[in-house]
């Protein structure tokens, strides 16, 4: 029979969650119960080998410092549930087992603070400061050794690094969303962002593409970050979705010069609402623009377009000039099927993520410090993508989106009278029975 150690074993159910779905109905919180108890066996398995000296069902010569005697289940209480892990067991050492006694003793008073590092695990991993906390004893002395917690950190940075540098050339992009949060992570310091991508791939999954952080949304940040991407074999998307920062404008079309771009219309709203005079009530003037970008083709946004300048142009001048600029792109999501168009014309998946951490963890930003607030924003997307609900594209649909895709490099080429200077990597349809 295999010998396999309890938290390897953890890792395969964090896997078999992340890649099958398994069978909880709320897969979210299932995810930080796993990243608990795979920390918890982790920390006990690294305290053991320092008791005994050797790792598990390693030989050692000093067989006086005890062996180990398989396992005993654990439990903790947490507002994620219960968490059951396995606990290694050590005979013929009583300095081994009053040691593991007290490190089960202490991580039951401090379950917020596991909690947390379990959130932060599928984000940038746990600084060493952050696991020597949750393993610390009354008296203040750490009850893991340096060597076991630096393994613990080490282990969670890699699987960072992991998702960071992984191969995209197997990601088939059809729509591709990006944006940035800015986040005040002290007091009185300027807002740093954070920039994230996802998307839905031509079989109607969604998924997280990448997560940066970047001093600012400039043009050269962002170009960075998306140039990254297509070195990893990112292919070019049917559609991209960005806010209205120039930056990310500039830099998405500079790297996927093919693809068409879509104006978030949930900024475009908040914009033209700005301009209107205070005091105005927005409603009849949001009707109005929202028909044209929402119109069912491009042909009669343009129409609409026309009717609502000539209606409110005189008397609202700033919010007509709001309405009219970039509007190709506010349309964009118009030439792409009907059913997708609600979905992919804003980047409001993001934002509403977001919004639910910030209130979530707003105790953070002064309890654990500036770098663990960072590594908190970045969890609650890789968490929260755990959940997101994928796109149906149908048969007919899917080539519909590679048809607009071909069109899409063939007036590009057209407009450059020129090759790409770079090969374009289309996205590649095989043709299958609908299921």
């Amino acid at each position: 029979m295999e010998r396999i150690q309890a938290s390897e074993r953890t890792v395969e159910a964090i896997r078999k969650l992340l890649t099958e779905g398994g069978e909880t109905d709320d897969p979210k919180s299932e995810l930080v119960r796993l990243a608990m108890r795979r920390i918890v066996e982790e920390a006990l398995e690294a305290a053991v080998r320092d008791l005994v000296g050797r790792g598990y069902y390693e030989h050692g010569v000093e067989e006086s410092r005890g062996y180990r005697n398989g396992y005993r289940s654990g439990r903790l209480k947490t507002s994620e549930g219960e968490v059951k892990y396995a606990s290694p067991q050590v005979r013929d050492l009583s300095e081994g087992a009053k040691k593991l006694t007290e490190v089960r003793s202490r991580l039951r008073g401090r379950t917020e603070e596991l909690e947390r590092l379990g959130v932060e695990m599928y984000a940038r991993g746990c600084s060493t400061r952050d696991i020597e906390a949750i393993f610390r004893g009354e008296d203040g002395r750490s009850l893991l050794s340096k060597t076991a917690v630096s393994e613990i950190t080490e282990i969670l940075w890699k699987e960072y690094e992991a998702f960071a540098t992984r191969d995209l050339s197997e990601l088939e992009m059809a729509y591709f969303f990006a944006d940035g949060i800015a986040e005040r992570l002290r007091p009185g310091e300027k807002r740093q962002a954070i920039l994230a991508a996802w998307g839905i791939t031509l079989e109607g999954p969604k998924v997280l593409i990448h997560l940066a952080p970047g001093s600012k949304e400039s043009t050269e940040c962002c170009r960075s970050f998306f140039e990254d991407l297509k070195r990893r074999g990112l292919s070019d998307p049917v559609l991209g979705t960005t806010d209205g920062a120039p930056g990310l404008i500039h830099a998405f079309e500079d790297v996927f010069p093919t693809s068409l771009r879509q104006r978030c219309l949930a900024h475009r709203m908040r914009n033209i609402v700005s301009k209107l005079p205070e005091g105005h009530i927005p409603g009849e003037i949001k009707q109005a623009a929202l028909a044209a970008y929402q119109a069912p083709s491009p042909a009669m946004a343009e129409l609409l377009r026309k009717e609502v300048v000539a209606q409110y142009q005189k008397e609202y001048p700033s919010a007509m000039a709001c309405f009219e600029e970039d509007f190709e792109a506010c349309i964009a999501h118009l030439h792409c099927p009907p059913a997708h168009r609600r979905v992919i014309r804003t980047t409001n998946l993001l934002e509403r993520l977001f919004g639910e951490e910030r209130r979530r963890f707003d105790a953070a930003r002064t309890m654990f410090g500036e770098q663990a607030v960072l590594k908190l924003m970045y969890a609650a997307l890789v968490r929260g993508s755990e959940n997101w609900r994928g796109l149906k594209v149908s048969e007919f649909e899917r080539r519909q989106l590679l048809a607009l895709r071909e069109q899409s490099i063939a007036d590009y080429q057209r407009r450059h009278a020129s090759p790409l200077k770079q090969p374009i990597r289309s996205p590649q349809f095989s043709s299958r029975k609908e299921t």
